[in-house]
């Protein structure tokens, strides 16, 4: 699709991004004058560029498919000899897919927050933040080149950092905003890599001249370039061997998981390969190792979110698993970047929704996190049990609830292929259904059914209105927007003009019985759950349980295998280097010595315990996917 000059209100695109970066720049720089009116003038503002978006959104509607792409030049950015860069929006279905999704959920979380953070002191700082993380997220989204998304990309990563770190007074959150920030350093080079090779390869960076260029280039070229935007992908959007920061980002306010680590930032990553479809279309070996990718992720989270009893911890697992799903999608062309994309519109409605009532509970529960201290909370939270209800119901995929519509359409799609794969990603994809039944029904079940396994000094209590309604419109969407837009094909004729028409093809498994193993994969992880977790009795002490549980309670050793294989080389590195630099040749030789013996340390370390089955796991994961490249080759 070819952009035309933007016309009429969509002319007005930028305000999108400047409203809530007017907002941030007010409250940060105002400092404690605006205290008062900080948290209000933020949520206006967002509402405001939620407001701008619906105007933009009904031109696009008006107009036909195939005029539904407008570029807006706002000036000149990087003159710079040959190369000229403009800074520009792109509006398309694509970005206003995106903007709609984080201005209407961004824009009710701020609601949220106004009675979450109501007692905090810096609560004004608070909210200069969450305005930070839209202006970015919005600049990433509609950026009409890579280097523009690059300073979104950029943007969303500080605002991360600072609302993770928010309570920094705690050693931990502090180290969590640390480990986040350096984990998505490591994805930011990858992209970073690709944009330069990128520059090399086409003489420019924005989509259009990129997309121009796919068809003349070498093929190795488009397959690192692919490659080298999966790392960035992986790095924003946990995936894996990126995915170690997530469970660790919980340790800011609930809001900021809702927000950035469930319904915006990290989805990302899935915008990123969608966007670049063109490129990934050209390179069959690069979408495979997306597909791949996604198929290890979203099994690794199901796992792992199987094991946690911190509520937020098990939802971040669940959210690393549904973006392993998105991803998975996106690796199978065609066919699959649509339900990408739709998927992420509905997860982020249902996530959203499951972690405010995460904070809900928390609110009612002296900030409890701990689900074995929880039980019976039905009783007396009605409106937050019954909003999480409908999360949950979404995303196990139960007929009529949105996951039903977007998720099972991406089991399908998955199914679809020739040889090896659609058995080898499909079956990932219809296992990890039924263990995502089984952790999301145990979290409910543990948290709102059963017997009341309160501590003494808590007296849970519903949430105020302002906290409440918000999880209310969330469970509305929940519920009904799958139904909207998945029986109609509206997402996929919505789409058609950016990422072409979807295929056709038809599943290795025939549809109505794929749905039906489905659902009852489904259904046996509701049972198991339900008999494991509601009608038997909860310890209030986790027992020591298998050896695969222990391991998944730490999440399958991925910090010791991180420690062994990257940090500790690489501390051993730096010394050799600053010994040799203060002792010449022979210093050198004996940093060298020093390094190796470190190292050598640290892998017979990694020889014992869990941490070798986790390495030779990962080992496994690398050789399996150096194969299947070999074998399509």
């Amino acid at each position: 699709m070819t952009a035309g000059a933007a016309s009429g209100i969509s002319s007005l695109a930028w305000l999108l991004v400047a409203l809530p970066l007017l907002g941030a720049v007010v409250l940060l720089l105002g400092g404690r004058r605006t205290d008062k009116i900080g948290p209000g003038l933020a949520t206006g503002l967002s509402w405001a560029s939620f407001g701008f978006g619906v105007l933009i959104l009904v031109q696009l509607l008006g107009m036909a498919a195939e005029d539904r792409g407008m570029h807006l030049k706002l000036w000149n950015w990087v003159p710079a000899g040959s190369f000229k860069l403009d800074l520009g929006l792109l509006v398309d279905p694509l970005s206003m897919s995106f903007v709609m999704l984080i201005t209407f959920v961004g824009s009710l979380i701020h609601v949220y927050s106004l009675g979450y953070m109501e007692h905090d002191p810096d609560k004004r700082r608070f909210f200069a933040y969450l305005n930070l993380f839209v202006a970015a997220m919005l600049l990433l989204v509609l950026s009409d080149s890579y280097l523009l998304l690059f300073v979104g990309w950029e943007g969303v990563g500080l605002a991360s950092y600072l609302l993770i770190g928010f309570w920094n007074w705690n050693p931990a959150y502090a180290t969590a905003a640390n480990k986040a920030f350096f984990v998505n350093r490591v994805g930011d080079l990858g992209l970073s890599i690709a944009i330069m090779t990128m520059f090399v390869s086409f003489g420019g960076v924005d989509y259009a001249t990129v997309n121009a260029g796919v068809a003349n280039a070498n093929p190795a070229t488009l397959t690192a370039i692919g490659l080298l935007l999966l790392v960035g992908a992986c790095g924003k959007s946990a995936q894996f061997p990126l995915q170690s920061w997530l469970g660790d980002a919980m340790a800011g306010p609930t809001p900021v998981s809702a927000l950035i680590h469930a319904a915006t930032m990290v989805t990302a990553g899935v915008y990123l390969v969608v966007r670049s479809h063109v490129i990934y279309d050209a390179t069959p070996d690069a979408r495979l190792a997306v597909a791949l990718v996604g198929a290890v992720t979203l099994l690794f989270g199901a796992v792992v979110g199987c094991a946690k009893d911190d509520i937020k911890k098990a939802l971040a697992a669940s959210t690393m698993s549904q973006i392993g799903y998105m991803m998975l999608a996106a690796g199978l062309g065609p066919v699959g970047y649509a339900f990408a994309i739709f998927h992420l519109l509905t997860h982020g409605f249902f996530k959203a929704g499951m972690f405010l009532g995460a904070g809900s509970v928390m609110h009612g529960m002296n900030d409890q996190v701990n689900m074995r201290r929880f039980g019976g909370l039905s009783g007396v939270m009605k409106v937050t049990w019954g909003t999480f209800a409908l999360g949950w119901l979404a995303i196990l995929g139960v007929p009529p609830f949105s996951g039903f519509w977007s998720k099972d359409k991406i089991i399908e799609a998955a199914f679809v292929g020739e040889g090896w794969q659609p058995w080898v990603l499909g079956g990932a994809a219809l296992v990890g259904a039924g263990i995502t039944a089984f952790y999301m029904s145990r979290l409910f079940f543990m948290t709102f059914q059963g017997p009341r396994r309160w501590t003494e000094d808590v007296h849970p209590h519903e949430s105020p209105r302002i906290m409440t309604i918000p999880m209310i419109v969330l469970a509305a969407g929940s519920a009904f927007l799958g139904l909207a837009l998945g029986p109609t094909g509206a997402i996929q004729s919505w789409l058609a003009p950016v990422v072409g028409e979807h295929g056709e093809e038809s599943p290795v498994i025939a549809v109505p019985v794929l749905m039906v193993l489905t659902l009852l994969f489904v259904a046996g992880g509701i049972f198991l759950a339900w008999r494991g977790y509601w009608q038997a009795d909860v310890p209030e002490v986790a027992p020591r349980g298998s050896v695969l549980t222990r391991a998944a309670r730490v999440d399958l050793y991925q910090d010791a295998v991180n420690e062994g294989l990257f940090m500790r080389p690489g501390v051993h590195a730096t010394r050799a280097l600053v010994f040799a630099d203060a002792r010449g040749v022979d210093g050198a030789v004996g940093g060298l010595a020093a390094f190796v013996g470190g190292l050598s340390s640290r892998l017979r370390r990694l020889q014992t315990g869990y941490a070798r089955s986790y390495a030779l796991t990962m080992l496994t994961g690398v050789v399996a996917v150096l194969g299947a490249l070999w074998v399509i080759q």
